[in-house]
Formats: structure tokens, sequence, C-alpha cells
């Protein structure tokens, strides 16, 4: 009686770096149990891959040109939510670690990360599990240990200071309070509004103060 064959993983492979490309190729090719699909060197071209190719994993930099990877990443995950987002970057800040996150990764490794290594963290990610290399995980740690509030995971594109107006804007407070809490003026407190905004790509305050308490913000201070 013979054994059914799993089917390989499928992968699309997105870096705007040929050689990068060709390296983890050769570096897929020889692995069991993975089959590399489509190679995307844009973030356009890798939302186009998706779409075309459904595979199981999409190998993401973050450093594209035309669509960056953090937007290639959330395009991907609204038209194909099915397919796992796995990170591999040189970018290694918190900022670029939650937005990749928040955008829908599931997976964040640095490029320099053995062979296997990168082997693992697509079979993982295709089968549902979230996986760091160990530097990210290292800096997750720290970060949840020494908490940076609610708004900084929830918006990590903002500054500490937008921030904390968003925070104020989330409790119900208009901009003289917010000047007077934070002690600065009522112009600077404007121009940090304006900013939080165009980040959130909200229209109005409406719309700032639904995504802030969508994100467990809004408590009164």
């Amino acid at each position: 009686m013979s054994t059914a064959t799993k089917p390989p993983l499928r992968v699309v492979i997105a870096d705007d770096h040929p050689l990068v490309r060709s390296g983890l190729r050769t570096v897929l090719s020889v692995a069991a149990g993975i089959e590399v699909v489509a190679e995307a060197s844009t973030g356009a071209e890798a939302v186009a891959a998706a779409r075309s190719f459904e595979p199981d994993v999409v190998v993401m930099d973050l450093q594209m040109p035309e669509t960056d990877g953090i937007e290639a990443t959330r395009r991907i995950m609204a038209a194909t939510p099915t397919v796992a987002l796995l990170v591999l970057t040189m970018f290694e800040d918190d900022t670029s670690v939650f937005a990749a996150m928040q955008a829908g990764a599931r997976g964040y490794l640095l490029k320099g990360a053995e062979q296997d290594e990168i082997v693992r963290a697509i079979q993982a990610a295709a089968h549902g599990e979230a996986i760091f290399g160990p530097a990210i995980a290292h800096r997750l740690i720290d970060y949840f240990a020494h908490p940076h509030g609610v708004a900084a995971a929830a918006f990590p594109q903002l500054t500490e200071r937008e921030n904390e107006v968003l925070e104020l804007i989330a409790a119900g407070h208009g901009n003289a309070v917010i000047a007077r809490r934070l002690v600065i003026s009522p112009k600077t407190v404007a121009n940090h509004v304006s900013n939080i905004f165009a980040k959130l790509q909200v229209a109005d305050r409406s719309e700032a103060i639904v995504r802030a308490r969508e994100a467990g913000l809004g408590e009164r201070r």
C-alpha cells in the first residue's frame, strides 16, 4: 500500500537584489519539500505573484522599490489571507518589526540567518506558527518586559510624542486640553495631530479616535 506524498510548500521570493534572490533560491532548491514558484523584485510584483501563484509562503524583504515590503505585506494579506508572510531583512529596529507584524507578517528573520534557520522558518510559517530569529525574539522580549505603552505597540509608526497625543485624542480631549496636559503650545498639538492623521491615513479626528479605540486606547486621562 503506497503512502501519498505531501505536495511541496510553494514559496515566492521577494527581494530587489538579484544575488539575494538567486542565493535564496539555491538554498531552497536543495531543501526537501519546498518549491520556489516565483520571484519578485518589487513590492508590486510580490503582490501580483501572491495573487497569481497562491503560494504557501512569501519571503519578503522590507526595502523594496515601488511598494515597500510593509505595504506589500498588507496588500497580500488583504487579497490572499491564507498566504504566510515571512520577513527576511536587514532591519531589526522596533518600528520595522512591529510594522511588519501589524501588517500581517507571521515571521521575521534577519539576513545572515543560517540556511537551515531560513528553511525551518518557512516550514513553521506555512504551518501557522509565529517564528522569529534569535535577535528579533530578544528585542520582543525586551520590548514587552519594558512596556512603552499600548499606543507604541499598536502604532509603531508614530513618535513617542505623537503616541501621547493620540492617547489623549482617544480619551476625547480637544487640542487646548492636550496642550495643557503635555505643556506644549496649541500650534504644536495641531502639528502633531496633522502628522498622526497622515501616518494613520485617516481623514479626521473621528476616524483617528475609532482607530485608537480599536487598539485599546481611550481611557480617560
